[in-house]
């Protein structure tokens, strides 16, 4: 193919929107598909191509669900991310694009990578010289030759020693249940809805030990998805390094928004606080952590949180006392997120915890106390907010304040076209 018919293949689809076609850049998905090898006058463009994604290193990646349809071309990326028939900058973590399924109609995702760039390569060289090698070595034979992986060729069950001292807050206390869950839901294995791993290849069980490892974010979304009703976007897929998910706007692009899309959506962060907690799986998901990066809404203004790196989750209906899951010894696994440092132990998890990171880190920006503008929130909502905030109260005064916050925003939200995520509610209660 020469340079010219490359570019032709660049197609302008809407006003200032691009579609970058990376058929000549993943190698790996024309295998899969059968494809014909390309030319060797474009190896340096494939080269390119891959590692972008993040191909070049595979099987030390996510999966590979998502490469046809880059192949394909039915992800175009946002046009302020490059001006040219290239691939977006490689500096960047995350990226806007579009989705098509039919070609008809797109909907916007994110493309992000588990880790930053630079901490992917210095990752990738310590991997290396813990081994001994020389920083450019090959990843993945390092570490398939680690006690750790080797035990998990073995397994067909994937069991709470295998994790052990990962530093994932979704590992701190893993019960078989919930292990057995991350099994159930892995999307990117042919074969999906068995606990077992008996169909998994070692480069499948490399990639899952991988994700675990580095970020949990796309195993939490396979595992309590969207559309099953958790709030999560829809997890799409990965290539390489790339993980695709649905697409939503920052919450903070709320913050000079009227009162009332103001309240609607602190009453959605607390109402999804409380659903974590407390759902039919019994399994209570927590906070760890929390900024407004972690949150974004939809069209039609349903809040979602969007970063699940930092949720925690216990199984209620049992998990293994902490001398159990205790770490003793660490490997070159145990850090692959960025930190070391594992959360604390589930028993020291407060039922408020996730109220108390919300109401300290979120919500003021929401709900300022000395917001002049009218409407004006009541007098109250700056005292609850106070009280929920404050981690030296106790559970129940925490939870009670929360509470109090709901009954007081929920008369404030809007009934109105926009928020299509409250129908039928507006439209059938008598309550609005």
């Amino acid at each position: 193919m020469t340079r010219s018919s490359r570019k032709a293949r660049v197609l302008r689809t809407a006003p200032g929107l691009y579609v970058w076609v990376l058929s000549w850049a993943l190698v790996e998905v024309a295998a899969s598909a059968d494809l014909k090898p390309a030319p060797a006058s474009q190896e340096k463009a494939q080269s390119f191509g891959r590692r972008f994604v993040g191909l070049d290193k595979c099987n030390v990646c996510v999966g590979t669900s998502m490469c046809q349809k880059l192949y394909k071309g039915d992800i175009r990326f946002s046009p302020r991310l490059s001006s040219h028939a290239e691939l977006p900058p490689a500096n960047q973590r995350s990226y806007l694009g579009n989705l098509t399924d039919d070609s008809g109609t797109w909907r916007p995702v994110v493309l992000s990578r588990l880790l930053s760039p630079m901490a992917q390569r210095l990752y990738d060289r310590h991997i290396c010289t813990s081994a001994g090698h020389e920083p450019s070595c090959s990843v993945e034979n390092v570490l398939r030759a680690t006690p750790r992986f080797q035990v998990w060729t073995k397994s067909h069950l994937l069991l709470p020693p295998m994790v052990k001292c990962l530093s994932a807050p979704l590992l701190r206390c893993p019960s078989q249940r919930l292990l057995d869950r991350v099994v159930q839901r892995y999307t990117e294995v042919r074969d999906v809805g068995t606990v077992q791993m008996k169909h998994f290849s070692e480069k499948d069980k490399l990639r899952l030990l991988y994700t675990l490892a580095a970020n949990q974010h796309s195993l939490v979304l396979q595992m309590f998805p969207g559309p099953e009703g958790w709030p999560f976007p829809r997890y799409h897929g990965s290539c390489g390094r790339v993980v695709v998910w649905a697409g939503t706007r920052p919450l903070s692009s709320l913050y000079s928004s009227p009162l009332e899309r103001r309240a609607d959506a602190a009453y959605q962060l607390l109402h999804i606080a409380q659903s974590l907690a407390s759902n039919s799986l019994q399994f209570q998901l927590y906070y760890t952590s929390v900024s407004a990066e972690m949150f974004g809404y939809a069209e039609d203004c349903r809040v979602f949180v969007v970063d699940t790196s930092t949720i925690g989750v216990i199984d209620l209906l049992g998990y293994p006392s902490d001398h159990i899951t205790h770490c003793n010894h660490t490997d070159v696994f145990s850090c692959l997120s960025g930190s070391c440092t594992r959360p604390p132990p589930c028993n020291a998890v407060r039922s408020s915890q996730s109220f108390t990171l919300l109401c300290q880190n979120v919500l003021p920006q929401l709900l300022p106390s000395g917001d002049l503008r009218p409407p004006h929130l009541p007098s109250n909502v700056a005292r609850h907010l106070s009280v929920c905030a404050d981690a030296g109260q106790s559970d129940s005064t925490i939870l009670h304040a929360a509470r109090a916050l709901m009954d007081i925003l929920r008369p404030i939200r809007p009934c109105s076209l926009p928020y299509g995520y409250r129908y039928p509610e507006c439209r059938y209660s008598d309550t609005f």
